[in-house]
């Protein structure tokens, strides 16, 4: 990869001497260069043909092609990317990053276009609305996660009977699923992804972190205003609705950052 920001490249006729040009030259568009964690479905990851393929994947990929650029995407470690960004290595970097103001120090980002809360998801038939419905009630969460330091903060607030941790979220709902916990608490887009596969469990109640996700870019990138009209367009015309759907198996919330555009995060 070189490090130019902008990719062009030309393929050219053979001449039929080096002091004349046979023909006329053609221009393919320009490549936004894109830089990935490789295992982090569904947002993004490796296909078993090596292609990278998620969420933002393809939302990164519509944004390029409402720019008139195509997209080179690179396998890059997570910590990776904020060097890779500032670098200039790389234009933009997806992976569920947080819109932070630390980062804005730094990086550029875009409008958020993801919601990145925590939920609370049992079996579509339990009676199960609110936080003070797992009183008595047993609830799984992954060790060490978000969910965990939740459910143990709001214990005794909820009157919760049991914390099961557990090192895998497909332990976690397979023993939900199997009536041997009442609830599960963990990131909303990783179980609703699950939940395409396993349909009797459902997300209940969404717990509000305030965590957003946007396009992180190198700082004040001339594309960055660009790619944010984008993505204001995608939400209007329903384009980015549809990814959500077809990632996660429902429709974005009406009042969500998948659905109504958000101001330009500023330092």
């Amino acid at each position: 990869m070189t490090t130019t920001v902008f990719r062009r490249t030309f393929i050219g006729l053979a001449a039929a001497t080096a002091f004349s040009i046979a023909g006329a030259s053609i221009a393919s568009a320009a490549a936004l260069v894109v830089g990935a964690y490789p295992s982090n479905p569904p947002f993004e990851y490796k296909n078993s043909s090596g292609s990278f393929e998620g969420f933002e994947v393809d939302v990164v990929t519509e944004v390029a092609k409402r720019l008139g650029m195509t997209v080179e995407i690179s396998d890059l470690g997570f910590q990776a990317l904020f060097a890779a960004t500032a670098s200039k290595r790389i234009d933009v970097a997806i992976s569920s990053i947080t819109i932070t103001k630390e980062r804005l120090g730094s990086q550029s980002f875009t409008q958020a276009y993801y919601d990145a809360d925590m939920g609370i998801a049992s079996r579509k038939e339990a009676k199960l609305s609110a936080p003070e419905d797992l009183k008595g009630k047993v609830v799984g969460v992954l060790a060490g996660s978000t969910g965990d330091k939740w459910a143990k903060d709001n214990k005794e607030k909820y009157g919760i009977s049991d914390i099961k941790s557990y090192n895998a979220q497909q332990d976690m709902l397979m023993d939900l699923s199997a009536g041997r916990s009442d609830a599960a608490v963990s990131d909303v887009p990783g179980m609703q992804y699950a939940f395409l596969k396993m349909k009797d469990l459902v997300v209940k109640v969404p717990i509000k972190t305030g965590e957003q996700y946007g396009l992180m870019m190198t700082k004040d990138h001339p594309l960055l205003l660009k790619a944010n009209d984008a993505l204001t367009e995608m939400k209007k015309d329903g384009s980015l609705a549809a990814i959500h759907k077809k990632w996660f198996g429902s429709d974005p919330a009406s009042n969500s950052a998948s659905a109504v555009e958000q101001p330009m995060p500023k330092p």
